[in-house]
């Protein structure tokens, strides 16, 4: 059974009303990071695909499972994740792999404008998205709120209804979110698996720099 049903979906997008500024943050850092699994099955895309970044051949893969609305997401992606890519996605050390996890209406709408853009610029929407989380976040008209923020990316208004209409986007976000929870143990977000390893919360660059070094 899915998480989140497409009637649920159109009806709380429209309404405004299951936004959460939410997930786990510093505190549960580390929190199960005995937890490994498998890197063969991890790396197994869903029916979407996956979006990544850096070398394909990079020594250590980090795979992040986060939602669009979960605050802690965003607090990782503004102050961790520039730090991140400047210092190992860009020097070739991580291959870095995003992963939808949508826990409520808005971060399902999100992702899946995120991902009928065209490919190469999916990890600008989701930058800014991030970046202007409480601006669409908090808005009384959700609705609204994220179609502007989705015209100044290149959505029209009829796009942004179509992408929004996309049976097969929806149902593959929420088939990859039950293989990430019944497979991986995915509960919260954000929780990334660096080498297979399980680390949840929203981590510092301190803390992602210790668990990525052990694998250089």
């Amino acid at each position: 059974m899915p998480f989140f049903t497409r009637r649920q979906f159109v009806a709380a997008l429209g309404l405004g009303s299951l936004v959460a500024f939410s997930g786990l943050g510093g505190a549960a850092a580390l929190a199960q990071s005995n937890t490994k699994v498998s890197m063969d099955e991890l790396m197994k895309p869903g029916p979407l695909g996956d979006r990544v970044l850096g070398a394909e051949d990079a020594p250590v893969t980090v795979v992040e499972y986060a939602s669009m609305s979960c605050s802690h997401c965003a607090t990782f992606h503004k102050e961790t994740y520039p730090e991140l890519k400047e210092q190992y996605i860009d020097t070739g050390k991580v291959r870095f792999v995003f992963r939808e996890f949508p826990i409520d209406a808005s971060a399902y709408a999100v992702a899946m404008l995120a991902r009928c853009a065209p490919e190469g610029r999916y990890f600008e929407i989701i930058d800014l998205f991030f970046e202007r989380q409480r601006q669409w976040g908090l808005a009384e008209d959700r609705y609204a709120a994220i179609l502007d923020l989705a015209k100044q990316v290149g959505f029209s208004e009829e796009s942004f209804e179509a992408c929004l209409q996309n049976q097969a986007l929806f149902d593959g976000l929420n088939t990859a979110k039950d293989r990430a929870s019944s497979e991986f143990g995915v509960q919260g977000t954000p929780t990334f698996f660096i080498e297979g390893e399980m680390n949840v919360g929203a981590l510092s660059f301190d803390q992602i720099k210790e668990e990525i070094e052990k694998f250089l």
